[in-house]
């Protein structure tokens, strides 16, 4: 089988924005430092099991909102121009936090949360799994890109494995999160944020003006 017959352009632009959705949403950097002070009195082997185990967990939280929320959606009622739509306000308000590094709980934990987990033996599945990996941005965006591929089946594995790389991404880093935190610092982080919010935004409005296209608003 030739593979340049299989990876066309569609294919790699939906892989490319795939993985710069995730990569911004998920924001493996920022989720390093962020475990890194979640676990700074554990023992390097169960900081270890926590992160495997909280990848682990948000990628499979991942791959079945990619591949079933749409139906989820479509049985509420919720056409697929709403959902871009409103996916894309959704991550132009999560664009504009991390540009002008907000902290609502969107992107990142709350101080009520992030106190929480600071008492918590086991931070893998609340809040490292869901919100700071599988988190309101990174659902909205699985559904959008897997609905965006319109049954394209390379496209679709195009989107997966961009999720999986992300999520390996982010894995590595975990591991070794204290480097990151040390190496980067607050201003590093906030400065990485910044060009990931950037993108991201314009990846917002995109989704806007395809929903309202989709719906018959503007032509």
């Amino acid at each position: 089988m030739d593979l340049s017959t299989l990876i066309t352009p569609t294919t790699i632009e939906a892989g490319i924005v795939a993985f710069t959705s995730f990569f911004a949403l998920i924001d493996p950097i920022g989720n390093a430092a962020m475990f890194a002070s979640l676990t700074a009195h554990d023992s390097a082997k169960h900081r270890r099991s926590m992160a495997i185990k909280g990848v682990f967990i948000a990628t499979i939280l991942l791959l079945i909102f990619m591949f079933a929320g749409e139906s989820l959606l479509t049985h509420l009622g919720i056409s697929l121009a709403a959902l871009r739509t409103a996916g894309g306000i959704l991550l132009m308000i999560l664009a504009i936090e991390m540009v002008f590094a907000l902290h609502s709980g969107g992107t990142s934990t709350t101080d009520e949360e992030e106190d929480e987990a600071r008492q918590s033996d086991d931070i893998s599945v609340f809040p490292l799994a869901t919100p700071l990996i599988a988190g309101a941005g990174s659902i909205s965006a699985v559904i959008l890109l897997h609905a965006n591929a319109q049954g394209d089946a390379m496209a679709e594995i195009a989107i997966v494995l961009a999720l999986l790389l992300v999520m390996l991404i982010t894995l590595v880093l975990l591991l070794i999160a204290s480097q990151v935190q040390r190496v980067l610092g607050t201003t590093g982080l906030n400065v990485i944020n910044r060009i990931l919010g950037v993108i991201l935004s314009a990846l917002a409005v995109q989704f806007v003006f395809d929903g309202l296209m989709q719906s018959g608003l503007i032509k």
